[in-house]
């Protein structure tokens, strides 16, 4: 179970810990989906949050049947690293 929230009123996904909010803003085309920025508190950094904001967004991205950009540097080299997740990214 993922603590990840699509809040589609603000393009974003959001993961909120000790009180601090880590996001991942994208843009919706269609059934395609634009990671544009991730955006981690320093102050919540070298803690693997911007890794599980990643991963649950991913989830929930395959689940509702999109394909992705990852224009991202950060969601970009996450999907490198994991090869289980290259197949969301359009072609």
């Amino acid at each position: 179970m993922s603590d990840v929230i699509d809040n589609k009123a603000h393009h974003r996904f959001e993961l909120e810990v000790e009180g601090y909010l880590a996001t991942g803003h994208y843009k919706l085309d269609g059934n395609v989906i634009t990671f544009v920025h991730t955006e981690v508190p320093k102050e919540l950094g070298g803690k693997g949050i911007g890794s599980k904001l990643v991963q649950g967004a991913l989830d929930q991205v395959r689940a509702a049947g999109l394909k992705l950009i990852p224009e991202c540097p950060f969601v970009k080299a996450w999907i490198e690293k994991h090869p289980d997740y290259q197949d969301l990214v359009k072609k």
